[in-house]
């Protein structure tokens, strides 16, 4: 008997995930959240299949810890295959409840009902419908392991593409964010950093602003501080004055920002051995010769277009949160940490916020007006985070440094294969330790411990070791992943993880080792892989370019370059080829992706998942690293870090590589690490000089051209 999903065997009660109303409609809830993925669209579409019902009779309900089934936090492409296979089988069983009870009904067999738009039929003939069958509790019973879920050949809904409901209110400004929900005799909160991660604070004027009219509170504890004021543009004045009056004193803890992979291989560390070396056996062949190369990236930072903000309001012994968190039920667990409340005492609802691709500032400022609402009890706190705090203090995502070693027989074939790398953990998320990991609470006066970064386990697809073990196929492969501790900066997850500094390093190691072996970039990959899937992408990717075999770099300024991955080994198959000009700066002028993600939901929300993280994938590789001196954190807006621009964004051909027997597979990450490899690909292509540090940007072209002259 079939096992039940993950996530339904943890919220095992069909009620907890479906609600059929007499008006004619199915309220779907799930854990997973929309961060502007698009997640919400394809998961009514599943419901829909397997309900048996028009895909606008579904309504998705936004996550709430009240109401909702706790599915942990919305990361790592797994949505579909979590919380898609869930409600797969919970609609299924569903669908079944209701046949069984109208064939008890009206004595006919269940297998001879069917099911058009929730209308349950025999031959024909309507005899009730989901609508007449609401509120009699079907649904309040357990999920049951067992049920059949439609078969896919006869798939109607899924597989099809569908306009998400939300992106027209969003384009016309319609669309109400968490930016914009008001609450009554709802109060503003700003909050006042330290200028620095380690500074430690003296003193400050809090006296004269707390008596301006209008300032609710003036709150400190420790290093941490804050403002509550009956309106925005007063709490942002307030602010502003504080932060003048006080004083801290700084230490210089950042490292060399142009050293870093020096600093990283100094840092205490957690090791982690990859790879089947000790096994591999000898090479009794040619005479083999031994090519390294060492490839850099730097910290980035997450970049929300719309800075953090959330609202809350505590109660006698309650707290109510509204939050554009990723996991509701983690930053739930954190808050009750942090301000020693039950769980059950605390709810957390998620409203959208602006995009977002990893761990960036939105528990840390729930948390903040969280802490805000406590100092007014009974009235509603809204606190937005400043561009300023939004660059500079949400999470990084971490700087890595990678050395790639490869043995080759004289035909230029790979027979062992060495990767190690050095990286902080790229996670720190809340709910997953004992004491919180929100940024507010590591500023207090007895401030809870400040965690180091973790990474993910293997099974869960690894953090700065994501695909660090290649795909291809060498009788030999040895990798050591040294995850550093002792970071001054926070980082947490960043979207796709370590997944975009390996294959970036694998994939520019692997046109090295065919150029070395006079052989075209992609015939050499094919030669060392052994996966159909994998070699599918790539022959269309190939076929899509009209991609011309050479072992010479073009020149002249104008390059194709490839990269390929499966992401996680296990997710996404994704091959890209990049079209780029270099003159002054590089210039992408067009990208062609080929991807196989197994069972297609909506091909319109693979299409734009996978362009979406090609073109933050541009923007890392050509000119996005946090700065920083010994003391602080650099750059307070876009001037400072900068992003692609609309100007800049390349065009985009995507090919879905089409595999309905296999199971879905999440297509937000898949894409930045070939994209980001194809890129520096082509960039040896124009030129002929290989550029290893991110990001590739005119200073860093220049000094591999002096390098190699």
């Amino acid at each position: 008997m079939t096992a039940l999903p993950p996530s339904l065997q943890a919220n095992s009660r069909l009620s907890t995930w479906l609600r059929v109303d007499a008006e004619g409609y199915v309220e779907v809830r799930s854990g997973k959240v929309e961060i502007g993925q698009g997640i919400l669209s394809a998961l009514a579409q599943i419901a829909a299949e397997e309900l048996d019902v028009a895909f606008e009779r579904i309504r998705m309900v936004a996550a709430d810890t009240s109401l909702s089934p706790d599915e942990a936090v919305t990361s790592g492409s797994l949505s579909i295959q979590h919380s898609g296979s869930a409600l797969r089988h919970a609609c299924a069983q569903a669908r079944a409840l209701m046949i069984d009870k109208v064939a008890q009904q009206t004595g006919l067999p269940a297998a001879a009902l069917t099911v058009a738009d929730g209308v349950i039929q025999h031959d024909g003939r309507s005899l009730a419908s989901y609508w007449d069958l609401a509120g009699d509790g079907l649904l309040d019973c357990a999920a049951r392991p067992g049920i059949a879920p439609k078969k896919r050949d006869n798939y109607q809904v899924v597989g099809t593409s569908r306009a998400r409901a939300d992106i027209a209110q969003k384009v016309f400004g319609e669309f109400r964010f968490i930016h914009d929900l008001v609450l009554p005799d709802m109060a503003h909160g700003r909050m006042i950093r330290p200028p620095s991660p380690d500074a430690e604070f003296l003193e400050w004027d809090a006296d004269t602003v707390s008596q301006w009219p209008g300032v609710i509170a003036v709150a400190r504890d420790g290093s941490l501080m804050g403002v509550v004021a009956r309106t925005e543009a007063l709490a942002e004045r307030a602010a502003g004055a504080l932060a003048r009056s006080a004083r801290w004193r700084e230490r210089a803890t950042l490292p060399d920002v142009d050293d870093l992979p020096a600093w990283l291989k100094s840092l205490r560390c957690v090791d982690l051995q990859l790879g089947d070396a000790a096994a591999a056996p000898p090479h009794a062949g040619a005479p083999l010769r031994t090519l390294r190369a060492a490839y850099t990236k730097p910290f980035i930072k997450h970049g929300s277009i719309g800075p953090s903000c959330a609202l809350a309001l505590a109660g006698d012994g309650s707290l109510e949160v509204w939050s554009h968190t990723q996991g509701i039920f983690n930053l739930r667990k954190d808050l009750s940490l942090a301000f020693g409340l039950p769980e059950d005492a605390i709810v957390v609802r998620h409203v959208q916020g602006a995009g977002c691709y990893g761990h960036n500032g939105a528990d840390d400022v729930a948390y903040d007006a969280a802490w805000l609402a406590r100092r007014c009890p009974g009235r509603p706190v809204r606190v937005q985070w400043s561009r300023t705090d939004e660059l500079n203090w949400s999470p990084h995502g971490p700087a890595m440094a990678i050395e790639l070693r490869a043995d080759v027989g004289e035909d230029g074939r790979i027979f062992a294969w060495r990767h190690e790398l050095w990286s902080p953990g790229h996670g720190l998320r809340p709910g997953r330790s004992a004491t919180p990991t929100l940024l507010g609470s590591w500023y207090l006066e007895q401030p809870s411990e400040r965690l180091h970064s973790v990474d993910a386990p293997r099974a869960a697809g690894g953090g700065a070791d994501r695909n660090a073990d290649p795909i291809y196929r060498f009788p030999s492969t040895d990798v050591l992943c040294h995850r550093v501790l002792d970071v001054p900066l926070r980082t947490s997850s960043l979207r796709a993880l370590g997944a975009y500094g390996n294959v970036f390093a694998i994939e520019s190691f692997m046109d090295e080792l065919a150029r070395a072996a006079q052989a075209d970039p992609l015939d050499y990959r094919l030669a060392h892989l052994e996966d159909p899937r994998g070699v599918a992408v790539l022959r269309r990717v190939a076929q899509m370019a009209g991609w011309e075999s050479r072992v010479d770099p073009r020149g002249e300024g104008n390059g194709r370059g490839l990269g390929f991955a499966r992401y996680k080994n296990t997710g996404a198959y994704c091959a890209v080829i990049a079209d780029v000009e270099v003159q002054e700066q590089v210039r992408v002028r067009r990208l062609w992706i080929a991807v196989d993600v197994g069972l297609v939901i909506n091909p319109d929300g693979v299409r734009q998942q996978i362009e979406g993280g090609a073109l933050q994938a541009v923007s890392w590789t050509l000119m996005e690293a946090a700065r920083f001196d010994r003391t602080r954190v650099l750059g307070e807006n876009w001037q400072d870090y900068p992003m692609l621009r609309f100007s800049q964004v390349p065009e985009v051909e995507i090919a879905i590589v089409q595999h309905p027997g296999d199971d879905s597979v999440g297509a937000g990450e898949g894409s930045l690490g070939p994209t980001a490899a194809a890129i520096g690909n082509a960039v040896f292509d124009a030129l002929g000089v290989r550029v290893r540090d991110l990001p590739l940007t005119f200073d860093r072209i220049v000094a591999a051209m002096e390098d190699a002259a």
